[in-house]
């Protein structure tokens, strides 16, 4: 394999796999609403964001920093479902984009309202929208390598602050159709939190193993989706041409016999209904393999994934075959294939 980070696991499975849902649903009719001088002044046509990005609501929280609160409720919920007791987790990784601050880390405060063991090592990993590909798989390699039994990985996205600073930058009357646009992915993004528990399958034949996974650098592309509290700016265009490079040459460089063509489920990092449309042309899979919750929750960042997982469980049988794919700003590619 030529540029692939590959990982081979070999005594690890995912326990269980949870969401906690924002209470708030902003509609993309309500943001349309808010910005309709301003479509009106560029002339751009009304229900862009469903028109667009396929995107009809989107998730808030209540209160500022209830998404750390949504973290932990659901690494709490995910270690009940798996059967496991908090003080033999060994690790927690928080993979959120989402910050209050720069330091500490996120992940002492989910470690903390959790009421995790002080043995149980904890820190974050950000890394776009990979973050939770990219903590299920170093997990599993730290069960693989015995260091630990049990780790929890977690995400809380909260959008809403970045949405307002998005719609306040493009009720400007400096808002120009091009600048409107750069901005125009702020506002699929959505809040919520998910979170899984990952074991040694060896104590646990009723897991789902975790069996191997690959990414994939483009980070020449670095510029292409750059974000801060005042706002995140995006060529559109250009991401999904090159990011869609980047997954294809991952995805064509695995080993024929993985088979990766025939997974039961693909399970897709959500950004929108062109995104979702070019990985199914261009990877030939059957679109009823890759369900979508972005048209009722938006871009949840890390947590997208894992909520579109743990939406999916009641469909899934032993023995199916399960790929977690995305791609996320940067540029990266990661891929993670789990057997039910």
């Amino acid at each position: 394999m030529s540029s692939n980070a590959v990982s081979i696991h070999h005594n690890a499975a995912l326990l269980s796999v949870v969401e906690v849902t924002a209470p708030v649903e902003v509609t993309s009719d309500m943001i349309d609403e808010r910005l309709a001088a301003v479509l009106k002044r560029l002339r751009l046509p009304k229900r862009l964001l469903q028109r667009v990005a396929g995107v009809k609501a989107r998730r808030m929280w209540e209160a500022p920093e209830d998404y750390l609160a949504g973290a932990a409720q659901a690494g709490v919920k995910a270690l009940a479902e798996a059967g496991v007791t908090p003080d033999a987790v060994g690790l927690l990784i928080n993979t959120s984009v989402t910050r209050t601050q720069l330091e500490p880390a996120v992940s002492v405060r989910i470690h903390d309202m959790m009421g995790l063991s002080p043995s149980a090592t904890n820190f974050d990993i950000t890394n776009a929208c990979l973050g939770f590909v990219n903590g299920m798989d170093l997990a599993a390699t730290l069960i693989d390598a015995g260091q630990i039994d049990y780790a929890v990985v977690v995400a809380g996205e909260d959008a809403i602050n970045l949405q307002e600073a998005t719609l306040k930058n493009l009720l400007s009357d400096r808002t120009t159709r091009d600048n409107f646009m750069e901005q125009f992915a702020s506002l699929t993004l959505g809040s919520g939190a998910a979170a899984a528990v990952l074991g040694r399958a060896d104590r646990h034949p009723e897991g789902h193993r975790i069996l191997r996974g690959v990414t994939r650098a483009g980070t020449q592309h670095n510029g292409l989706c750059q974000g801060g509290r005042e706002g995140i700016y995006t060529d559109s265009g250009a991401l999904l041409e090159n990011g869609l490079e980047l997954v294809m040459d991952a995805w064509n460089d695995t080993p024929a016999d993985w088979d990766w063509a025939n997974m039961d489920r693909y399970i897709t990092h959500q950004v929108s209904q062109m995104h979702t449309d070019a990985i199914i042309e261009s990877a030939g899979i059957a679109r009823e393999k890759i369900p979508t919750t972005f048209p009722q929750l938006g871009n949840i960042g890390p947590a997208a994934l894992p909520i579109t997982l743990a939406r999916e469980l009641d469909t899934l049988n032993i023995g199916d075959r399960v790929l977690t794919m995305g791609v996320g700003s940067g540029l990266n590619v990661a891929m993670l294939e789990i057997e039910w």
